[in-house]
C-alpha cells in the first residue's frame, strides 16, 4: 500500500504497519520518539568524509520563516526530551544537513538569535532568526543593507548561496523559509526588532464585538501588564511596562462581518511582549465579549498602583496590585504575524542575487514553489472546513442547539440538565461554570516581589546555580 493513503487503511492494518516500523527502528538502534535537541552533547553521525568548515567563508544573515505551531513543541530548542520536535531543532538540523553551519559548534557557535519566542501550539508567519552561515562569497564580495545604500555599493557577478531554496528542499512543509537578508556583524534578530505584530483569530459567535473593541482600546500606550501575563520567576522580572502601538479587532473577511459567526482577528502590535501576554489579553477580551466582564476591567487590571491609570466617565477604578486567578486563552489561534525591522538593517531577498540584479527573482518558483505549496495547504484546509460544517448540519437534524440564556441573562449552554455559564477560551474551547466569579473578586496570586523572593529561596534558584557552575567548568575545559 502507498503511504499516501493512510486515511483509507483499517485499524488493524495501521497497527500492523506501526509494529513493523517499530521493529525496524529498534533493530537500527536509533533514538526513541522523544526529541533531544542538544547539539553539543549528541553523538555526531559517522561521516564518510569530514567537511572542513574552516576552509569556507562565513557571513551573518537573517532568515524569515513561517511554521505551523500545532506540529511543534514551541520554537525554542530544548535540552531535555520533548514529545514533539521544536522549530529551532528542525531548522538547526536542516542547516547542518546543508553544511551551512557546523553542528559540533552548536547554537552558540553560529551566534543563533531569535526575534520572539513562541510556545507550543503557537504559529508564526514572519519569525526571524539571525546567525552565521557558510557563504559562497569572501569578505570583499559580501553586501549588507548599509553597504547597498552607500553611494558606491559593492558589486559582484557571483551569486550567493540560495539559502531559501537549499533549506526548503530539506525542511518539512510545516516550516517554510520565506526570505533571507544579509545583515551586519552586530545585527541581533531580537534587539534590532522595532516591533512585533501578533494576530489572534476567533469566531464572533455569541460575542459583543463593540465591547471587545472598547476593552482592546484601553491597551494602547505604555502600561504595567503584570496582571496580563504569566510571571516567570526564573527571569526575576521586576519591570512589566510594555508599549502597545496597535490593538484593533477586525473582521478577517470584511464581506462576512455582518454574519453572526464570522471570523475576527485581534491585531496587536507592541515593541516587546511579556510571557504569554497576548493569550492573557485575549482571555480577558473574550470574557468581555461574552458579557461576563465589562470593558473597564482592562483599565483596572492595568491599574497596579494608585494613580497608574485614569478611569473613564461613569466607571469605577480598582487598584489591582497582584494578578487575579484566571485561565489564559487557547494557543492554536495565536500567530506571530511579523517582526518589523528598519530598512537600514535588513534587505529581504529570495535567492542568491542582489535585489536589483538582472538575475534576481529569476527562480522565484523553480524548484521551490512556496506560494503554490501554501495555497494547496489552504485549499485542503477549506475542504476540511466544509466537511466539518456538514457534520454539524447533519447533527442538527437530530439534536437541538445547546445554547440558552442563564438566569443572570447571559448566554450559556445546556449541560447536565441545567443551563451552565460558558466562559470562552478561544478555538472552540471553554469552561462550564455553575457560578461566575468576577475577576476583581477572585483570589489573587502573590505579588511579584513575593513570588520572586520565594523562587530565590527555593529549589529553582539552587538548580540554576548548579547549572551555572557546570557551564563554567565545561568552558574552562574547552578553553
Amino acid at each position: 500500500m502507498s503511504s499516501s493513503s493512510y486515511e483509507n487503511w483499517s485499524r488493524e492494518e495501521l497497527i500492523a504497519h506501526i509494529k513493523g516500523l517499530e521493529g525496524r527502528t529498534n533493530a537500527a538502534g536509533v533514538r526513541d520518539k522523544t526529541h533531544t535537541e542538544n547539539p553539543l552533547s549528541a553523538s555526531p553521525a559517522p561521516q564518510t568524509s569530514q567537511f572542513d568548515f574552516a576552509s569556507h567563508p562565513r557571513r551573518k544573515i537573517a532568515l524569515k520563516f513561517c511554521y505551523s505551531g500545532w506540529e511543534y513543541n514551541g520554537l525554542a530548542y530544548q535540552l531535555k526530551p520533548t514529545p514533539l520536535p521544536t522549530v529551532e531543532g528542525v531548522i538547526f538540523d536542516a542547516l547542518t544537513r546543508a553544511k551551512l553551519i557546523d553542528p559540533a559548534a552548536g547554537y552558540d557557535g553560529c551566534g543563533w538569535e531569535k526575534c520572539g519566542r513562541t510556545d507550543r501550539g503557537v504559529s508564526a508567519a514572519g519569525q526571524v532568526i539571525s546567525l552565521w552561515v557558510r557563504s559562497a562569497l569572501n569578505d570583499e564580495e559580501e553586501d549588507t543593507p548599509a553597504l547597498l545604500s552607500s553611494p558606491s555599493p559593492p558589486r559582484t557577478s557571483r551569486p550567493e548561496l540560495d539559502y531559501v531554496a537549499i533549506l526548503n528542499r530539506i525542511l518539512p512543509h510545516t516550516i517554510r523559509i520565506l526570505a533571507w537578508s544579509p545583515v551586519s556583524t552586530t545585527f541581533s534578530a531580537r534587539f534590532a526588532c522595532r516591533c512585533r505584530h501578533y494576530k489572534y483569530f476567533f469566531s464572533s459567535e455569541h460575542l459583543d464585538i463593540p465591547k471587545m473593541r472598547d476593552a482592546a482600546s484601553r491597551l494602547l500606550g505604555l502600561h504595567d501588564f503584570r496582571n496580563l501575563c504569566k510571571l516567570d520567576t526564573a527571569k526575576q522580572i521586576t519591570v512589566f511596562d510594555r508599549k502597545i502601538l496597535r490593538a484593533d479587532i477586525d473582521p478577517v473577511d470584511p464581506s462576512t462581518s455582518t454574519d453572526s459567526s464570522s471570523m475576527y482577528v485581534l491585531n496587536l502590535i507592541g515593541t516587546a511582549f511579556l510571557y504569554h501576554q497576548v493569550r492573557h489579553i485575549m482571555a480577558i477580551l473574550l470574557l468581555v465579549g461574552r458579557g461576563l466582564e465589562q470593558p473597564s476591567v482592562v483599565t483596572s487590571l492595568l491599574n497596579t498602583k494608585e494613580g497608574a491609570e485614569q478611569s473613564r466617565p461613569g466607571e469605577s477604578l480598582a487598584v489591582v496590585d497582584s494578578k487575579p486567578e484566571y485561565q489564559m486563552a487557547d494557543a492554536l489561534p495565536l500567530m506571530l504575524w511579523d517582526c518589523i525591522y528598519s530598512d537600514e538593517d535588513v534587505d529581504w531577498r529570495i535567492d542568491g542575487h542582489e535585489p536589483d540584479s538582472d538575475q534576481s527573482n529569476s527562480s522565484t518558483e523553480d524548484g521551490r514553489g512556496i506560494y503554490h505549496l501554501l495555497h494547496s495547504i489552504q485549499s485542503r484546509s477549506a475542504v476540511y472546513l466544509a466537511l466539518n460544517q456538514h457534520f454539524l448540519a447533519a447533527a442538527s437534524l437530530f439534536f437541538p442547539k445547546p445554547w440558552a440564556t442563564t438566569k443572570e441573562g447571559i448566554m450559556g449552554i445546556r449541560y447536565g440538565g441545567r443551563v451552565m455559564i460558558e466562559a470562552p477560551l478561544g478555538a472552540g474551547t471553554s469552561r462550564k461554570l455553575q457560578h461566575y466569579v468576577p475577576l476583581l473578586k477572585r483570589k489573587r496570586l502573590d505579588p511579584v516581589d513575593v513570588a520572586n523572593e520565594r523562587w530565590r529561596n527555593g529549589k529553582g534558584f539552587r538548580r540554576d546555580q548548579r547549572k551555572m557552575v557546570v557551564t563554567i567548568e565545561d568552558d574552562s575545559v574547552i578553553g
